[in-house]
C-alpha cells in the first residue's frame, strides 16, 4: 500500500470536496482497510461515463487496497431521488428495477474488478424495516434541516409540491452508510446533502462518522449541462464503438481536460505534459483528444478495438479520405427554426464533422463556402427552399435543400 501522501495525491485529484479530510488522513493513518462505498439507483437500463467518474475514483481506491462497496439502490429507486429535481420523481415498478439492476452489476466490471469489489442490494437490509423502525429512522432529523436542501428549498419557496416518501430518500440513504459500516462515501456534487447525513446518522448510531468525497457533475455533449439521457447529450457505456468515439471527439477542446481528469487512468504527471504540449502548440487538440477516445474505447471494449476506432476516425476526417458526395441532401428545419446555421448543417444534420472545433478551424482557413460565398463565422445562415452547393475543402462537396 502507498504512504498516505501518496495516497492523498491520488485520492485529491479530481474532488470537489472532502469533508472532513482531516478525519480521511487519520483512517489513512490507520492503515487499515477501509471501506468505500458509492452507490446508484437503477433507474436507467445501462449507464454512461457521467456515471463512471464515481466509479473511476473506486477504482483508485480499489488500486490502493481498500475494500469496495457498490451500492445498487433497488429500494431506494422504487422511491426517487428527489436531489436536484423540482418535481417529484415517478417510481418505478419493481421489474424494470431489478431488469436495470442486473445491467449495472454486469457494467460496473467494466471498470472495477471483479474479484476485489462487493456488491450489495439496499432491498436486503431496508425491505426489513417495520413502520416503528422508519418513525424512529424518520424522527432523526427535522423537516426544519430537510427543507436546508437547495432543491427542496426552492421547491418549498415557489410552493412546488414535497411528498412525505421524498424526505425519506436522503435518510434511506444515510441509513445504508450505516448498515455498511462504511469509512468512505463517494457521490456527486448533488449528493453532498446525502452523504452528510449518513455521516449524522452513524454518530447517531456510535458509528465512527464516514468521510464523504463529492466529485463533479460531468458535463455532456453540449458542454453546458450535466452528462444525462434526458438532456439527450450523453455518451452510454455500451455505445457502440465508432459512436463512442466520434462522441469524446465532438467534444471541446476545453471540456476535453476535465474528461482527461475524471475519465482517464493517465497520471497527473502524463495529463500536465499534455497540457503543457498543447499550450506550447507542441500538439494539435485534436491529437491529444484522440488518445483520450482511444483510450476509453478499449476500456469498455478492447486495445486492438480502440486502435482501429482511432485509425477509422483518422482515415475519415483527417486524411481527407472522403469521397466527393454530390448527391442531393434534404434536411428538415427543425418546428420554431427560420434558418440552419453552418455550425448545425455540418455536425448535426449532415454529420459531416462531430467536433465543432474542426469546424471552426476549417472556417479560420477559408476552406467553407456556400455556392461562390465564403463562410466567414459559425453562425452563418444557410438559404432556405432552394439548393445550394456546400463545399469543404476540396474533397466534401453537397448539394443541400433545406424544407
Amino acid at each position: 500500500m502507498k504512504n498516505i501522501d501518496e495516497q492523498l495525491k491520488i485520492i485529491r485529484h479530481g474532488a470537489s470536496e472532502i469533508i472532513q479530510e482531516d478525519d480521511l488522513i487519520e483512517k489513512l493513518k490507520s492503515k487499515k482497510k477501509l471501506i468505500i462505498k458509492a452507490g446508484l439507483d437503477p433507474t436507467m437500463p445501462d449507464m454512461h461515463l457521467g456515471h463512471t467518474v464515481v466509479l473511476n475514483k473506486l477504482k483508485q481506491f480499489q488500486d490502493l487496497g481498500h475494500e469496495v462497496v457498490f451500492l445498487i439502490g433497488d429500494y431506494t429507486a422504487s422511491i426517487g431521488d428527489p436531489s436536484g429535481r423540482d418535481i417529484t420523481r415517478p417510481p418505478l415498478d419493481s421489474t424494470t428495477i431489478k431488469k436495470n439492476g442486473h445491467v449495472f452489476q454486469k457494467e460496473i466490471y467494466k471498470i472495477l474488478s471483479k474479484d476485489e469489489t462487493r456488491i450489495e442490494f439496499n432491498s436486503k437490509w431496508l425491505g426489513k424495516l417495520s413502520g416503528k423502525d422508519l418513525i424512529n429512522l424518520a424522527s432523526s432529523y427535522t423537516v426544519a434541516r430537510m427543507l436546508e436542501r437547495d432543491d427542496f428549498d426552492k421547491r418549498y419557496k415557489s410552493k412546488k409540491p414535497i411528498s412525505i416518501h421524498e424526505f425519506l430518500y436522503p435518510l434511506l440513504q444515510a441509513y445504508d452508510s450505516v448498515h455498511l459500516k462504511a469509512d468512505i462515501e463517494l457521490g456527486g456534487t448533488d449528493q453532498k446533502f446525502n452523504l452528510l447525513l449518513g455521516r449524522k446518522l452513524q454518530e447517531q448510531n456510535g458509528i465512527k462518522p464516514q468521510v464523504c468525497i463529492m466529485m463533479p457533475l460531468l458535463e455532456g455533449l453540449d458542454g453546458i449541462k450535466k452528462m444525462s439521457k434526458s438532456y439527450d447529450n450523453y455518451i452510454s457505456i455500451s455505445d457502440e464503438q465508432n459512436d463512442m468515439f466520434g462522441k469524446v471527439m465532438s467534444i471541446s477542446d476545453d471540456l476535453m481536460w476535465k474528461y482527461f481528469d475524471l475519465l482517464s487512468s493517465s497520471s497527473l504527471d502524463e495529463i500536465k505534459s499534455l497540457k503543457d504540449s498543447s499550450d506550447r502548440d507542441d500538439m494539435n487538440p485534436r491529437d491529444i483528444k484522440l488518445k483520450l477516445a482511444q483510450e476509453l474505447v478499449s476500456r469498455f471494449y478492447t486495445k486492438s478495438i480502440g486502435e482501429e476506432c482511432a485509425d477509422n476516425f483518422i482515415n475519415r476526417f483527417s486524411r481527407n479520405k472522403i469521397t466527393i458526395d454530390i448527391s442531393t441532401k434534404l434536411v428538415n428545419k427543425q418546428k420554431g427554426i427560420n434558418n440552419i446555421d453552418i455550425m448545425t448543417l455540418l455536425t448535426k444534420e449532415l454529420r459531416v464533422f462531430n467536433s465543432t472545433s474542426e469546424v471552426r478551424r476549417l472556417i479560420k482557413q477559408g476552406a467553407i463556402k456556400i455556392d461562390k460565398d465564403l463562410i466567414q463565422t459559425i453562425d452563418h445562415k444557410c438559404p432556405n427552399d432552394r439548393e445550394f452547393l456546400l463545399k469543404v475543402g476540396k474533397k466534401i462537396a453537397h448539394k443541400v435543400t433545406i424544407k
